[in-house]
């Protein structure tokens, strides 16, 4: 882990204790959401001149070496309790909210955990860089990314290149490929593992660090025939 956050700034991990129904879960309520019709989803869209970022929202952004970004995505804190603000949760599936908190349940473990690695790796006690990013404060936030298939895939990414802001994310794929990361000069794509979960070093923890733990930088490119999912928890 500590190799993999300096040298390419992700890793996966798989036997982390989340079932895989509870991944599948998470994935199905997710899917059955964004599936709804427009109007039931922009029932929680990011209300006009709200400054924060929870709520679903749909964005093409702006253009990159001649790419837009396509993308329909929704945000909401999912921890601690007292950073959790309902309104932007979805009521539909009516199984929404329950599985949320399960999976989120699970995954603090795996976060702990992770960090402690990461706090090792530097020569700190376990609980040194969770305590830096706010101990029992630490806020998790879901994004769920929903890229329909696209007719001209060469012409869009799902997101454009960019590092994320978080000190780790904790992602969920499906099973569509899409996500790539860039090192030496190179786009290299990330490969599917079934229950995988997918690590990120963000920007903070590059910064916490002094450098020594990589930002990765990445994309997410569209598919013709299928829809691609994916659920980063940023911590």
């Amino acid at each position: 882990i500590f190799e993999a956050s300096k040298d390419w700034g992700i890793f996966q991990v798989v036997n982390h204790d989340i079932t895989s129904e509870v991944i599948s879960k998470l994935q199905k309520v997710g899917k059955e959401f964004f599936e709804l019709p427009q109007e039931e989803k922009e029932a929680i869209a990011k209300p006009v001149g709200y400054k924060g970022v929870e709520g679903y929202g749909t964005k093409l952004q702006k253009e990159v070496e001649g790419k837009k970004g396509w993308v329909d995505h929704l945000f909401h804190r999912v921890w601690p309790p007292s950073a959790v603000n309902y309104q932007f949760w979805p009521k539909n599936p009516p199984s929404y909210r329950e599985t949320n908190e399960q999976y989120t349940s699970m995954l603090i473990g795996v976060a702990n955990k992770l960090l402690g690695f990461l706090s090792n790796g530097l020569g700190l006690e376990e609980g040194e860089i969770k305590q830096g990013l706010g101990g029992e404060d630490l806020t998790y936030m879901l994004k769920i990314n929903y890229y329909p298939p696209c007719p001209c895939p060469e012409l869009a990414l799902g997101v454009v290149p960019h590092t994320d802001m978080s000190s780790i994310t904790i992602l969920v794929p499906n099973e569509v490929q899409g996500l790539q990361v860039f090192k030496d000069g190179h786009w290299y794509d990330v490969a599917y593992i079934p229950n995988a979960l997918i690590i990120h070093i963000g920007d903070q923890m590059e910064i916490l660090s002094n450098g020594i733990y990589k930002s990765v930088y990445h994309r997410a490119t569209v598919n013709k025939e299928k829809t691609r999912m994916s659920w980063p928890f940023f911590l």
